[in-house]
């Protein structure tokens, strides 16, 4: 039997208010990318179709979804109308979500249910900081299994008892008209066990929060985005059900030199006019501290991109580095002397044209363009 915190409309990725179109083509993107003909007989995308095809099958319907969205899943129980598509009905799609699809759509059983929170910590790091890698420490505030009960709630030297109600199953059923709905149980509250004596230090959770520290791997490249999961460091499960895990979400700051493009590093090197004219070798540092020679040939103009490779980010959990792209500016001289003022106007009373291909080209089309 289904779960009643099984969701179709999680399943298909709609919202509950969604219309027909929008369910109809949320179904059909996820049926082509699970059928099971464009998976070479995958047998996980193939219960990933099966359950995609349960929740449409009865999402489609008006009766069945007006149904499910006053009943949810108890109005297909004991044959209330779970059928429709072959070889699959509502009775064994609460397997197909535990077993595929786990905890992201609420699934699975108790134990799965009690599980701790996951948890994010959101970490600055500097672009140094990415492209060398480092180890950080971080402190959190964290629920933890108590030290008292150690985790299981009770006072020490008791333990808790099966419930009465739900005979441990943490469940109870109700009938409602010719519908039997499924509840978490009013006496655990869904534990399946009840705590007579429970544990002062924690209140019978089985966890209290307190400060914890962390050692953090940042591995060099690592980019805006990147998520780096520590298992089993997030929220402690109640009365000792397994922790969440922590997920550290980093952030990389802007750079005053480099931009940053994945793996490549743009930086834009603004050179005098003269060093554009007549070309010239510079030298430009990557992050590493390794310097890179690079050539100006003669003539360049502004916006040319130079690449020097290996001069960028290394490669996030693999080999080698990218690439260092450099933009040059050619700057034009804003303060000159009265010689420099002189020489700049000899030259200039020897231009042919011919030094300046692009622009002459450009006038050239202007007097084409308006008879001269």
């Amino acid at each position: 039997m289904m779960s009643t915190e099984m969701d179709f409309y999680e399943v298909l990725g709609v919202e509950r208010t969604a219309d027909d179109r929008t369910i109809k083509s949320a179904y059909r993107k996820l049926a082509m990318e699970y059928h099971p003909d464009r998976n070479g007989g995958c047998k996980d995308n193939e219960a990933k179709f099966k359950a995609i095809s349960v929740a449409y099958d009865c999402l489609k319907d008006p009766q069945k979804r007006a149904a499910y969205d006053r009943y949810g899943h108890a109005a297909f129980q004991n044959g209330g109308g779970g059928g429709g598509h072959p070889g699959a009905d509502f009775g064994d799609i609460g397997d197909i979500f535990e077993t595929i699809f786990g905890s992201a759509f609420g699934g699975g059983g108790r134990q799965q249910a009690r599980r701790g929170a996951d948890l994010r910590y959101d970490m600055e790091v500097s672009l140094d900081e990415a492209y060398d890698g480092q180890t950080r420490e971080i402190e959190i505030e964290v629920s933890q299994a108590c030290d008292t009960c150690h985790g299981s709630g009770a006072t020490p030297g008791t333990e808790a008892r099966r419930c009465n109600l739900c005979s441990g199953h943490g469940k109870v059923r109700a009938k409602q008209g010719f519908f039997v709905v499924e509840r978490p149980c009013p006496n655990c509250h869904g534990a399946g066990q009840v705590i007579e004596n429970p544990c002062r230090s924690c209140g019978g959770e089985g966890r209290v929060d307190r400060p914890q520290k962390l050692e953090v791997e940042i591995p060099p490249g690592v980019d805006t985005g990147t998520r780096i999961r520590l298992s089993g460091k997030g929220e402690a499960g109640p009365r000792g059900a397994p922790p969440g895990d922590l997920y550290i979400f980093v952030h990389v700051r802007p750079h005053p030199v480099f931009q940053r493009e994945g793996t490549t590093l743009i930086t834009r090197v603004p050179i005098s006019f003269t060093t554009a004219a007549l070309g010239d070798t510079i030298e430009i540092p990557d992050l590493g501290g390794e310097s890179h020679q690079v050539s100006i040939p003669a003539g360049i103009q502004s916006g040319k991109q130079l690449r020097v490779r290996g001069g960028g980010m290394p490669v996030l959990q693999g080999r080698g580095r990218g690439d260092m792209v450099v933009e040059i500016v050619v700057e034009t001289p804003t303060k000159l002397t009265k010689a420099q003022r002189e020489i700049l106007q000899q030259f200039r009373e020897t231009e042919t044209g011919d030094e300046c291909p692009e622009s002459r080209g450009f006038f050239e089309k202007l007097k084409s363009a308006f008879g001269g």
